[in-house]
């Protein structure tokens, strides 16, 4: 059986996994300056960490299988929190040390324009297969 949409499982993953790191990149920079998050430590950056999964074939089918992308984890970056002396601040320690999140929003910025445009690639990819599979079904009707 021949697959009208080649690609499409794959560009389709891959859209689900950019929009994840997306959604994570936006709760980083929303939290870059959350002193208190868990158990009273600041908040820390998390980074998705993705992996390709061959899919099975079924039956005797000769096509080339394909491969997709899913999210492996959401994992915690373990990097030493930032501390800025602050005195006042009410979260400053007796030295007057405030512990501000690992988040640094130009590291942000720049994870979120390489996910932006590996989003718009794929959906390009999308766009011409679709493109491509409507000229094969026209050569049918000539």
């Amino acid at each position: 059986m021949m697959k009208l949409l080649p690609g499409l499982e794959s560009s389709a993953s891959a859209l689900h996994a950019e929009r994840v790191r997306l959604e994570v990149i936006a709760q980083n920079i929303a939290n870059a300056n959350t002193t208190k998050a868990d158990q009273g430590a600041p908040y820390q950056r998390q980074v998705v960490k993705f992996e390709t999964v061959l899919q099975q074939k079924l039956g005797s089918d000769s096509e080339a299988v394909p491969q997709t992308v899913k999210i492996a984890q959401i994992l915690k970056d373990n990097k030493p929190p930032r501390l800025v002396f602050q005195p006042g601040h009410p979260d400053a320690n007796a030295d007057g040390m405030v512990a501000y999140p690992n988040v640094n929003i130009h590291e942000e910025m720049a994870d979120m324009i390489a996910s932006s445009r590996s989003f718009e690639a794929n959906l390009a990819v999308i766009k011409n297969s679709r493109a491509m599979t409507l000229q094969t079904l026209s050569l049918g009707r000539r």
